[in-house]
This record gives structure tokens, sequence and C-alpha cells, in this order.
């Protein structure tokens, strides 16, 4: 790739690899495209020179939990964005590599500034939406309603009217849920 090429050469042009997706990401229901990916990589790299967990984290991070890239895309990518001048290896502490942005990295985000802002923009609405839809607490309450019927249905004293009772626990515990 020639230095300020721009996002569209990135992503193929306009359309190609943008929204799309089950989380309006990238193509194939992806999160995010490998050219997206580089883009929010390569931003994350300028706030602060970072290794490739430490991404993947802070990715996870500004998702709220909903998307983790994998380190099987994460390294190929960091290896990509080396050898095409934009980051650079640094020395560091430990076997972890340590990538800080280069000038043409800088001049890239400089670039290509509404994209990332976008794509930030997409990952802050993803984790957004995650905290407005989680059902985790929900398919709690829901096993050990399950797990409490079991208990009381399977005892040999179970006769008409506890399954009457039981029942209209249910049905008005419905009905609430209902008029939420």
């Amino acid at each position: 790739m020639r230095f300020g090429m721009g996002y569209a050469s990135w992503t193929g042009g306009p359309g190609h690899g943008g929204r799309g997706g089950r989380h309006g990401g990238g193509p194939r229901g992806r999160v995010l495209g490998g050219d997206e990916l580089k883009l929010v990589l390569l931003a994350l790299i300028a706030e602060a020179p970072r290794h490739g967990y430490d991404l993947i984290r802070a990715v996870e991070a500004r998702t709220g939990g909903a998307y983790a890239p994998s380190p099987g895309v994460v390294y190929p990518t960091l290896t990509l964005l080396t050898d095409m001048g934009l980051i650079e290896e640094q020395a560091s502490e430990g076997t972890r590599k340590l990538f800080a942005v280069t000038e043409a990295g800088t001049a890239q985000l400089a670039q290509d500034a509404e994209q990332v802002s976008d794509l930030f923009a997409r990952l802050t609405a993803l984790g957004e939406h995650r905290a407005r839809t989680d059902a985790g607490p929900i398919h709690r309450a829901r096993a050990n309603l399950r797990a409490a019927l079991h208990h009381r249905l399977a005892g040999p004293e179970v006769d008409t009217d506890t399954l009457h009772a039981i029942a209209a626990i249910l049905d008005e515990a419905a009905q609430k849920v209902e008029r939420l």
C-alpha cells in the first residue's frame, strides 16, 4: 500500500468492508472487517504503545465485553501494520512485543480520522447495546425457577392443589412481566 491512499483503498472503496453484518459491522457478519481492524488497532497504538494482548483487552473494553478480536486476527494484523511501516516494535521488558505508531501511521490516522471516529462510535454503540440487552440476569432467574419447579414437582407428595398453586404463581408472574 502506498501511504496517503485513504481508508477507501484499505476497504476496496466505498461500500466494501463497511456496515453490514449482525452488529452493523464488517463483511460476513463480523464486528470489524480486517481493514477496519487495522484502523482500530493503529488508533489504539497511537494512544499509547501497546502489545497484542493489551489491544485485545482495549477493544473488548470499548465494547463492554461484547466483542474481543481473537489473537489469530490481531497478531497477523500487527505484522501487516509493521510491514506497512505504520507501527514499529519498541524495546520492552519480557517476551511481549510492544508496538508504537510511526510518523507514517500518525499521518494515516490523520487522513482517516473520520473513519476512525465512526469505527470507535460503532464499538461504543455495540457495548451500549449489550448493556441494554444483557439477558444474563434473566437466564439466571429462569434457571432458578426451573430448578425449583423440578425439585418441587419431583416429590411424591405433589397433588392437584399444589399444581394449581404453582400454575397460579407462574400466571401472575407472566402478567407482571407483560405489564412492564
